[in-house]
């Protein structure tokens, strides 16, 4: 479910000045359009920087997202933008980020940013799994495996993101090539099998317009795709049918629903093959 998305000025005096030791007087405020899981939102800037601020009241239900994001941002170096302060009062709990420059990654057959993804994929599953808690990986998808067995393939021991919408990447075309890339929005960070993400990936660029395939095809640009069996695969492609159909149907968008009718074209593939 989407969050209520409010503008800075409606923030309560008294966090506002909090961010304001940080940052200074605030010369800019631009809303972000993207994104489902905060409060706040926004770009800022002053004459000592340009940040981009995440925020949930402390007694939101998805409050926990927050601390999970805050929890895992240092050791995200090289994968995702720094935090460079949190305020925690007035009832308010905000994140100041490095602001990212570049655009959403383009997904569809052919573009560019497709290869600079992959070697995104290649970064994270390098990253070490920070000792804090997390989710796993089989807990997460206990209700959508087609067989119970199935759960063993998506447990791990590596950092996952889990969702790699393409909103969620930002590409920085002057950055040097292989590392123009960056993950943002790290709340469902998961703990499993080091290939899940390139999976997740592929539900993504087929949604995108590529083939089943061809899709797969940039998946296996990434070595952890290598690593997982093909049996796997294909139970992680049937769980994930099982999850966007349960989210098309509670949500029926114009996304979900696209993402559902990718998901069940993956997993008819699979069963295919």
């Amino acid at each position: 479910m989407a969050t209520t998305r409010i503008g800075l000025d409606r923030l309560p005096t008294a966090a506002r000045a909090a961010v304001e030791q940080h940052t200074g007087p605030l010369l800019t405020v631009a809303e972000a359009t993207e994104g489902f899981n905060s409060e706040i939102a926004s770009r800022v800037t002053s004459a000592t920087g340009t940040w981009h601020i995440k925020g949930l009241r402390t007694d939101h239900p998805r409050a926990w997202a927050q601390r999970r994001e805050a929890a895992i941002a240092p050791f995200l170096t090289g994968v995702a933008p720094a935090l460079r302060w949190r305020v925690e009062t007035a009832g308010w709990d905000l994140l100041g980020f490095d602001a990212l420059e570049g655009h959403h990654a383009d997904y569809t057959p052919g573009s560019p940013d497709l290869q600079e993804v992959a070697a995104l994929l290649c970064r994270l599953a390098g990253t070490p799994r920070p000792d804090i808690e997390l989710r796993h990986a089989e807990q997460r998808l206990e209700r959508y495996a087609a067989h119970p067995d199935d759960l063993r393939f998506f447990a791990g021991d590596r950092l996952l993101h889990t969702d790699l919408n393409n909103t969620n990447v930002l590409v920085d075309d002057r950055a040097p090539q292989g590392d123009r890339a960056r993950l943002v929005d790290w709340a469902w960070a998961t703990r499993g099998a080091a290939w899940l993400d390139a999976g997740y990936w592929v539900i993504w660029l087929i949604a995108s317009g590529h083939t089943p395939a061809s899709a797969e095809r940039r998946a296996a640009e990434t070595p952890a795709w290598h690593t997982a069996p093909a049996e796997g695969i294909t139970a992680f492609a049937a769980a994930n049918r099982n999850v966007w159909d349960e989210i098309s149907t509670a949500d029926p968008d114009a996304w979900t629903l696209r993402l559902a009718a990718a998901a069940a074209t993956w997993h008819d593939h699979r069963e295919a093959a």
